[in-house]
């Protein structure tokens, strides 16, 4: 049986990365891809952990090889799924996260139509730019570009399969997880996985 592919989407600084971080600790089921991109590494990430850290130069070359199953510009710096990344997981059965932008949201749809789609909102403007502050990682310069854009990239939250409004973190990490689960329940893959039992039931 293939595997899900769910697609995790937000601004930045709507607190994507913590939520889905939580989720992936009480679903061990669920197989994060971890993306590359051409920017630096912020304070406390890691190469392969955090993102695949790879130069401007390195990154093009990949786009040419068509070594990408979606790849956008974000906020100046290009970030990108390896094939590699999904393709061989889903086809053995596992779901595969990606946490990627609107943009690349779209090319994975158009590509994987069944994909399940989550956005995350935060509960105010002024609770975006609060987070963006708090994690002390941006200059003021940053922080303008990410506000500015933030309201462009929220515009595309009825491209969507699922809403979640990052106001309370714990309901909104229980939020994501139902969908996970509910995804699992759904008749077709209940069906792909039990069909033996259903066949006996009904005999």
């Amino acid at each position: 049986m293939r595997g899900t592919l769910f697609i995790v989407a937000a601004p930045s600084g709507a607190g994507k990365s913590s939520i889905v971080n939580a989720c992936l600790a009480r679903d061990p089921a669920i197989r994060l891809s971890v993306s590359f991109t051409s920017r630096a590494a912020r304070p406390g990430e890691r190469h392969a952990e955090h993102y695949h850290f790879v130069s401007a130069e390195a990154f093009q070359q990949m786009v040419a090889a068509g070594d990408f199953f979606e790849h956008a510009r974000v906020h100046g710096d290009w970030k990108g799924t390896a094939r590699q990344s999904v393709e061989p997981q889903l086809a053995a059965g596992n779901d595969v996260l990606l946490e990627i932008d609107w943009q690349g949201a779209r090319q994975v749809r158009e590509q994987v139509p069944d994909a399940i789609s989550v956005f995350i909102l935060p509960p105010s403007r002024e609770a975006l730019e609060q987070r963006m502050r708090a994690r002390g990682q941006d200059s003021e310069a940053v922080i303008a570009q990410r506000l500015a854009a933030a309201r462009d990239e929220m515009s595309h939250y009825d491209e969507f399969d699922y809403l979640i409004v990052n106001e309370h973190f714990d309901r909104a990490v229980d939020e994501m997880c139902s969908i996970f689960g509910a995804c699992r329940l759904r008749r077709d893959r209940q069906l792909a996985r039990h069909a033996d039992l259903i066949a006996r039931l009904l005999a």
